[in-house]
């Protein structure tokens, strides 16, 4: 038993952040009884003109070696009654420890200053994060929206661990004008804790440790998948169904043409649902002949150019990728999160007392798309029983498509941290 993993979590919605750390504190020292080795907190920003208060707070309550947090819009944590909770744009402390027998835990702090040159060798990342890539780490990642580069620091770490997976999301605020926070505690370079406004933050896990990630982008396919045969940048400039064709010799459209045919053959509602929640899926592998949930990349569409048929889009697209227009609804969303839970569930099926659940979910979802509370959170641990939950709101979300890792947008990236 000594052996195991074990992850706890509470959450604290008192409005005093002194009362809130006392009740946090005191719900973990009496679910984990052995020491532990990593902390994550996320704390609203409702309370962000105490966020240099945080770390000194914690200092006199919590003796973990490596703790990691941000502030957030909304936050996520276990209540009282051992149920999860989405507490969105209100005062509220999340805690999560994690005792984590023969896994090494490895703490960063990367200025989007300090990033070296996307042309760098791999070797140079590495020497970034301390951490050899034969230790085959996996990655929790909390950064600054503005100042982390962190699609920059996404693309070197996939780079330099491929294989590694890499989950997390930027600090948000339920206000304009709030700083972000980025809390960070390694004992072995710095005995208290320190609080960052820019940059990156995280941990590297390597050891005795898997981190399943699941991105659930909340979208469904409409019309059929189509070949860009011309693009520049962001920009795609003509489509072609190929049907199994070779490149040359299709026959491209506008892309602006092939969407009005494409909105036209859909139902009244889905029209309707078009004008305003329609996104581009961007298919990771080239040659699959079947494409489904999880096989694209979901992008924002930005704009259209009516005089050259033109789109614009949230990604850079050469010719020969395979695009395929998309909705997203709350309908959808369940949908689509409820079958990746599923495929988890029977692929991996976790032993809930020694795992722990990390959920990073855009500010976009949670009541405000699905017109309830705690949806997707109480949805995972329909299918994971009694799993400890905690996360918050963020301004993005970190994690795998295809293999790659990526910056989302109105997504629930989960991290079930577990034993092999």
């Amino acid at each position: 038993m000594a052996n195991l993993m074990k992850w706890v979590n509470a959450l604290s919605t008192r409005p005093s952040l002194e009362t809130a750390i006392a009740e946090v504190v005191e719900r973990l020292e009496q679910s984990l009884s052995m020491p532990a080795d990593l902390g994550l907190v996320f704390i609203s920003s409702a309370y962000a003109s105490e966020y240099s208060r945080l770390m000194p707070l914690l200092q006199e309550r919590l003796s973990v070696p490596v703790i990691i947090g941000c502030g957030g819009g909304g936050v996520i944590g276990m209540n009282a009654q051992g149920q999860p909770q989405e507490i969105e744009a209100e005062p509220a402390l999340s805690i999560s420890l994690a005792s984590m027998p023969e896994v090494s835990v490895r703490a960063f702090h990367i200025p989007g200053s300090d990033l070296p040159d996307l042309d760098s060798s791999p070797s140079t990342w590495v020497d970034l994060i301390g951490v050899s890539p034969q230790d085959k780490p996996h990655f929790i990642l909390l950064a600054d929206p503005f100042s982390s580069k962190i699609n920059d620091l996404l693309q070197g770490l996939d780079f330099a661990y491929p294989g590694s997976v890499k989950v997390g999301g930027l600090a948000s605020a339920s206000a304009m004008g709030v700083q972000s926070g980025l809390f960070y505690r390694d004992s072995e370079r710095y005995s208290g804790g320190t609080l960052h406004r820019e940059g990156t933050i995280g941990v590297a896990l390597s050891g005795n440790v898997v981190l399943d990630p699941i991105v659930a982008q909340g979208c469904r396919p409409i019309g059929q998948p189509y070949q860009i045969t011309k693009g520049e940048r962001n920009i795609v400039l003509e489509l072609a169904d190929s049907n199994g064709m070779s490149f040359s010799e299709v026959e491209s459209q506008p892309p602006l043409a092939v969407l009005r045919d494409v909105i036209q053959n859909l139902s009244e509602s889905d029209r309707e649902l078009a004008q305003h929640s329609l996104f581009i899926g961007i298919a990771r592998d080239e040659f699959k002949q079947s494409l489904g949930p999880g096989d694209f990349l979901i992008r924002n569409l930005l704009g259209v150019d009516p005089r050259l048929g033109a789109i614009a889009i949230g990604d850079r697209v050469r010719p020969g990728q395979r695009i395929q227009f998309h909705l997203r609804d709350a309908r959808t969303s369940e949908e689509d999160l409820e079958l990746l839970l599923q495929n988890y569930q029977n692929q991996v099926n976790p032993t809930p007392e020694t795992a722990g659940a990390l959920m990073f979910s855009c500010l976009g979802r949670g009541q405000g798309l699905y017109g309830k509370p705690d949806f997707d959170s109480q949805l995972l641990c329909r299918y994971i029983n009694n799993i400890s939950v905690g996360g918050f709101f963020c301004n993005g979300e970190i994690g795998p498509v295809g293999g790659s890792t990526f910056l989302h947008g109105y997504t629930s990236v989960f991290g079930i941290c577990r034993q092999p």
